[in-house]
């Protein structure tokens, strides 16, 4: 979590019952561990609970899927892009001898067309060898994926 402590809390002091770091650390693990929703993290959470007691504070036990949801959505995502490739880096410097692969895709799901909106286009830095996506960029709408990889290897540990 010590990458994570630039990190703001929006939340107001009255009424907070969990703490951020306790609300990171669980979505992190839960996603990593195939959580894919709200509801999936707090099951998760509460399917762990002895586990995550080990190292979280968890002063009122597991938040529920709507804590965890409104905190998100109130979290300052750049400062979460800054925490991650913190994290990130410090995980891809250990690494030795590992090949990075840039491949770009489209994300299943994201788009709709009966609304006109295009799918979203990413590129991506990965280590096959161990499953580690070190970055992800977006590409502009009309471009292609040869102008995202400088920006890409901008953010590359």
């Amino acid at each position: 979590m010590t990458h994570f402590v630039d990190v703001s809390d929006p939340r107001r002091d009255q009424g907070k019952r969990h703490l951020l770091d306790d609300i990171l650390t669980l979505t992190i693990c839960a996603v990593l561990s195939g959580a894919n929703t709200w509801v999936e993290i707090e099951e998760y959470g509460e399917s762990k609970r002895d586990w995550l007691a080990g190292f979280l504070t968890l002063p009122h036990g597991i938040p529920s899927h709507d804590t965890l949801s409104d905190v998100f959505a109130r979290l300052n995502p750049a400062e979460l892009e800054v925490g991650f490739q913190r994290w990130v880096t410090s995980i891809a410097t250990a690494i030795t001898d590992a090949q990075i692969r840039i491949d770009g895709k489209v994300l299943r799901g994201s788009g709709d067309a009966s609304q006109g909106k295009k799918p979203l286009h990413v590129v991506s830095a990965w280590v096959s060898e161990v499953n580690l996506i070190l970055g992800q960029v977006k590409t502009d709408d009309k471009s292609n994926e040869i102008t995202a990889i400088p920006e890409l290897l901008k953010v590359l540990p």
